[in-house]
């Protein structure tokens, strides 16, 4: 492959267009790398890297950077899943020639990352080749999410739910909870607000940013919310979906403390599912590292399937947090001292 030209780009509305086209493309492109979402998630905080030939994109990443007390970074925005680097279809090639080919894309891509203080983003789980950053000093943690395969369909679906998540579900359909659709992004959010009260925890973003995105994700018809009622009219839970041409993700959810028992939350996920299967769709649970979040999406069936997670900070940033993190773990040692 001849050599190619890697750019920084600006969001302007000719990009965009050309980003957006290249990420319905790629098959590590998402919802999450659409210029729409990166400006609802993170105004004029982005730009676009890419490796390109002759007007076409091979390879690209959008960068999210910031700066605070004189640290620049680049990170996840919040309520994004993935985002790292993303690669143009490859036509059919010889496996040496299409391997050196796309080491070389992401080689000077990973060259072309601005020097910052801190970098740590997650990457696509089609994206399975990091050696060009592990060779310039990068780090990587494998994560895992846990995706359902609709094509099945729905009784396949059903009977490949665990035993004591089709119990729950049933559970709540005795209650006759329903599950509507809702237009209200405030009543999703007083729902999402109580989950993280239970918890002793603040939202871990703005309203605002949740209103920005529920406008434009609507507009687009790229996301759904639900609320699981009783025949009293009291609401259990409420579901945040968004989806691409591909899959349907989980995206935040909310229920009552005092009505978790119902069985609801289960019942408004298995209808989520039923809704991406109809829709020809995946199911994402953006999956969680925490134990107990795991065995639930585990018990509708769900794949295991494993992304990067990948980093570079610092040395002094790095030695900084160590010594937070060895002070944390001292205080508990020394309280009991006193």
């Amino acid at each position: 492959m001849a050599d190619h030209n890697t750019v920084i780009v600006e969001p302007s509305s000719d990009a965009c267009n050309a980003w957006d086209s290249f990420v319905d493309g790629s098959p590590q492109g998402c919802i999450f790398c659409k210029s729409w979402w990166l400006e609802a998630v993170c105004p004029g905080a982005y730009r676009f890297l890419l490796a390109e030939k002759g007007g076409r994109i091979l390879g690209g990443m959008p960068l999210i950077e910031t700066r605070k007390w004189g640290i620049r970074a680049i990170h996840m925005p919040r309520l994004t899943q993935t985002l790292g680097i993303l690669l143009a279809p490859q036509e059919e090639a010889k496996g040496c020639t299409r391997l050196s080919d796309e080491l070389r894309v992401i080689r000077d891509l990973v060259a072309a990352i601005p020097p910052v203080h801190y970098f740590a983003v997650n990457f696509h789980p089609a994206f399975t080749n990091w050696l060009p950053l592990y060779w310039r000093g990068y780090q990587q943690t494998t994560r895992y999410t846990y995706v359902i395969r609709t094509e099945v369909g729905p009784v396949a679906l059903w009977d490949a739910l665990g035993k004591k998540t089709r119990k729950t579900i049933r559970k709540a359909e005795k209650q006759a909870i329903t599950i509507c659709r809702l237009d209200d992004v405030d009543v999703f959010l007083d729902m999402n607000k109580k989950t993280f009260s239970r918890q002793g925890l603040r939202l871990p973003y703005s309203e605002q940013l949740v209103r920005r995105l529920t406008a434009v994700c609507m507009r687009r018809d790229a996301g759904r919310m639900h609320v699981a009622r009783d025949p009293q009219g009291r609401i259990h839970c409420a579901t945040y979906v968004v989806f691409d041409h591909k899959t349907m993700y989980a995206l935040m959810s909310g229920s009552d403390p005092e009505l978790r028992a119902s069985g609801a939350h289960a019942l408004a996920k298995w209808q989520s599912i039923c809704m991406a299967c109809d829709m020809g769709l995946s199911f994402d649970f953006e999956g969680s590292m925490i134990e107990d979040v795991e065995r639930f999406n585990r018990g509708f069936g769900a794949h295991q399937v494993p992304y990067f997670h990948i980093s570079k900070i610092h040395p002094v940033l790095a030695l900084g947090r160590d010594i937070a993190r060895w002070l944390r773990q001292r205080r508990p040692v020394q309280d009991s001292q006193e």
